[in-house]
């Protein structure tokens, strides 16, 4: 494998390091177009949903058990993918997940009940938590290989791309049907990945350094006390990444069925929302400089929290932009800390474990809405990301002393 030779060679400055360099910023520009293309389809799906919703004649409470079929799906693929990118490699499964998830977002737009719309949505599950955990663990591979902290710019990209395919559904979601967008969709991100797959395809995943590489016994976890504090940090990723799951499947939703708001308007809730989780994870480095892990944690629970209150129950279209706008600032930072904060304690195994129980919380929100808004009503059940915020923001504090990063 010529390139890791190459990169240990980069990194100890021998010959052979503009090569190598160079392979490693193809290899980020490459992984960083996979994670804005995951943001941009997930996004171009969830702006829809109101459309699907009356196309398939779904009450709150079937469209909610038929996002759980994209948590079922998930959470499947999720326990194998790590499997699967040990025999085939991160980059290989990356591309395919990438290929499969570009043409299941299509599948829901041809549904004309909440069966067949949950059906198509465990496969479309299934591809997004496949990707999610490749892309990762190949995040975390270059990351290491680079020896700079660069995982919040993927997160950046992942929230830049939902931006995007959330500003642009607004404008399609007046005058062009949920099916000619969705196909459209599949072709951006069919062409998108013949672009940058074949950069991830033909260099492996970069080994770090002898000095880089992980302690062994931190890999294994042996420490109850390390599992308990892996498991604290996975529950704030998960606490944070709820709420985000809820913005993004029921934001639209709540903003033209609660407030009467047109659908392009509501369609540019989430788009408000990603924009300020993109500006607050492109200023996460220096935020994290300034105050340090623990006020990051906390400060961004107490402030998503506030702004998701706001959000959910204002009375007014813009004052409820207004809150999920705030609710991205808080919530921008929480989720790349925890996982960070897991590995410190646990290595890539707490990185791993951390990870999955944040996805796992950003697709099991949306169903949770769903049940609570039959219920009670929708912006009650919206209310729900506030408290789960507040809750990361004590446990972060709580966890203040622990997994505190390892020397180089």
């Amino acid at each position: 494998m010529p390139l890791l030779n190459k990169v240990r060679t980069a990194v100890s400055g021998g010959s052979g390091g503009d090569t190598a360099t160079h392979s490693l910023s193809r290899l980020r520009f490459a992984l960083t177009l996979f994670f804005a293309l995951d943001g941009f389809l997930f996004a171009g799906w969830v702006v829809r949903i109101p459309a699907v919703k009356q196309q398939t004649g779904a009450s709150a409470g079937d469209l909610g058990l038929a996002l759980l079929g994209v948590s079922a799906g998930a959470v499947i693929t999720m326990t194998l993918t790590g499997r699967l990118c040990r025999r085939h490699g991160s980059h290989a499964v990356t591309v395919a997940t990438a290929v499969l998830l570009s043409l299941s977002v299509a599948l829901p737009a041809l549904t004309r009940s909440p069966l067949a719309l949950g059906l198509v949505l465990l496969v479309f599950g299934a591809a997004y938590g496949g990707i999610n955990v490749a892309m990762n663990s190949a995040a975390v591979d270059l990351v290491t290989a680079l020896r700079r902290p660069v995982m919040p710019s993927f997160h950046a990209a992942f929230s830049l791309g939902g931006m995007i395919g959330a500003g642009l559904g607004g404008l399609l979601a007046g005058g062009l049907s949920p099916t000619a967008h969705l196909l459209g969709l599949t072709v951006v991100g069919l062409a998108l990945t013949a672009v940058a797959g074949p950069v991830l395809l033909r260099h492996p995943s970069p080994a770090p350094p002898e000095s880089l590489a992980p302690v062994r016994d931190k890999e294994r976890v042996t420490s109850g006390g390390a599992r308990r504090t892996v498991l604290v940090f996975g529950v704030i990723a998960l606490c944070t990444a709820y709420g985000e799951g809820a913005l993004a499947d029921w934001g639209a939703l709540h903003l033209e069925q609660d407030l009467d708001a047109h659908p392009g308007v509501a369609a540019a809730g989430y788009s408000v929302f990603a924009l300020t989780m993109t500006a607050g994870r492109l200023s996460g480095t220096a935020l994290l400089e300034r105050l340090g892990q623990t006020r990051t944690l906390v400060l961004g629970g107490a402030t998503a929290s506030v702004g998701m209150l706001l959000g959910a129950l204002a009375p007014s279209v813009w004052a409820t932009l207004l809150g999920f706008a705030i609710t991205g600032l808080g919530l921008a930072n929480i989720f790349p800390v925890a996982v960070a904060r897991a590995g410190a304690v646990a290595g890539p195994g707490g990185v791993a474990t951390a990870s999955t129980l944040g996805y796992g919380g950003m697709l099991l929100g949306p169903p949770s809405i769903g049940f609570l808004a039959d219920w009670f009503s929708l912006p009650v059940a919206l209310t729900t990301v506030a408290a789960l915020a507040a809750g990361a923001a004590a446990m972060g504090y709580w966890a203040r002393n622990a997994g505190a990063p390892r020397a180089n």
